[in-house]
């Protein structure tokens, strides 16, 4: 049997971490496989995603800007995906194109590890962005039962679009509101690129928030941005980004090569060197 290949693929893509954790694992439980990546423009997306066993591959992840045009050319998704209408995983079952989206996942099973409690005490939630990483948040906040979705976005049109998918349970804000909503807070939520290495940083007043609440920024470069400095300086509770990434990528693993990793500190160590021996070139 020949090894197994999947890849990422993205454009650009270069920046992608995927290969590092996956053939992390490759190499921690011996299987015979390898992980690429693959730039592909958006006018090829299509063709490439059609002929993915042609290309050598049984699955792949997927970044941006090619999320919806991966759902668009399934055969079968799963639940998840056809709500969120993208996927980030994808992978050939009998000659048939399968997807899924595991942001879902990575997002919940990293806050389930950094505060076990969080579903007890959470209520309300604000989320700021409104793209696709916050609509893989508001669903994974909405399916534990959070009884209210803030989203917060300089263009209050983009998050009211999340009030006609999502339901009566979100709200749609715009940013001069959000130090009223933060006042009932529980949990607040970055899914925006502000604060992650350059870009400018996120600067919102947090003195509204409880002195309980959580503080989580799925950006991980820089691993303590802005936002959760701040956080922890008021001795908020914080969860950064990078267990997101690592948690996301257990499901698509175990998609592609049969075996269910498990994200441990090595693996967080390990990552963490990458990402600072790129900032360093």
């Amino acid at each position: 049997m020949s090894p197994r290949r999947a890849c990422v693929i993205g454009h650009p893509v270069a920046q992608a971490r995927s290969p590092v954790l996956h053939r992390y694992w490759l190499k921690e439980y011996g299987i015979d496989g390898d992980y690429m990546r693959e730039d592909v423009a958006p006018e090829n997306i299509r063709e490439f995603l059609n002929n993915l066993g042609a290309h050598g591959y049984v699955g792949a992840n997927i970044t941006a800007p090619h999320k919806a045009a991966a759902f668009l050319a399934l055969d079968h998704a799963e639940p998840v995906t056809t709500t969120l209408k993208v996927a980030n995983t994808i992978w050939l079952d009998d000659g048939a194109l399968h997807g899924t989206n595991t942001d879902v996942h990575g997002f919940l099973a990293n806050l389930d590890e950094a505060v076990h409690s969080w579903t007890m005490d959470a209520e309300q939630a604000v989320v700021l962005g409104a793209g696709g990483g916050a609509r893989a948040v508001v669903y994974g906040l909405l399916d534990r039962g959070i009884k209210r979705v803030v989203v917060v976005n300089r263009t209050l049109p983009r998050a009211q679009a999340f009030t006609v998918e999502f339901g009566d349970r979100v709200t749609a804000a715009g940013f001069n509101e959000l130090s009223a909503w933060l006042q009932d807070a529980d949990l607040l939520v970055n899914t925006t690129s502000l604060g992650m290495a350059g870009q400018p940083p996120l600067e919102i007043d947090l003195s509204p928030l409880a002195e309980d609440a959580i503080v989580y920024d799925i950006v991980y470069v820089p691993l303590e941005t802005p936002l959760l400095a701040a956080a922890r300086a008021r001795g908020l509770r914080t969860v950064d980004g990078l267990g997101m990434l690592l948690n996301q990528a257990v499901p698509a693993f175990e998609k592609f090569f049969g075996l269910r990793p498990q994200v441990t500190p090595e693996l967080r160590e390990f990552v963490l060197a990458d990402i600072a021996k790129g900032r360093a070139k």
